[in-house]
């Protein structure tokens, strides 16, 4: 009894399940030969969707201790419910993570 029980449970949750979308293709992909792991690294890639992430990170000091990466950056996506298109753009280093958006508050 218990099994049938189980196993209606497990239909139940795989019926309800939201079906997963793959519709979405990369429109735009962009990765450069240079990307060789020294010194830094470059990529970006748009979907279908209008969701893009675009990103770059630079080596600073060099052999000291402080070695470490400065990364800039943006990334956009859509929101669902209103079908609006947000952009962010960031600076990541050795100060910590900054993004920028017009929808973001500031401080």
């Amino acid at each position: 009894m218990k099994t049938i029980v189980v196993l209606c449970v497990l239909v139940a949750v795989a019926v309800a399940a939201p079906p997963h979308d793959y519709s979405q293709t990369v429109v735009v992909k962009e990765t450069p030969l240079d990307n060789i792991g020294i010194d830094g690294y470059q990529f970006g890639y748009e979907l279908s969707s209008g969701q893009a992430h675009q990103e770059s990170a630079q080596l600073v000091n060099v052999g000291q201790e402080n070695e470490s990466l400065a990364v800039r950056g943006s990334f956009t996506y859509v929101d669902p419910a209103t079908n609006i298109r947000y952009t962010v753009n960031y600076v990541a280093d050795e100060n910590g993570f900054r993004p920028e958006g017009t929808h973001l508050p500031t401080v």
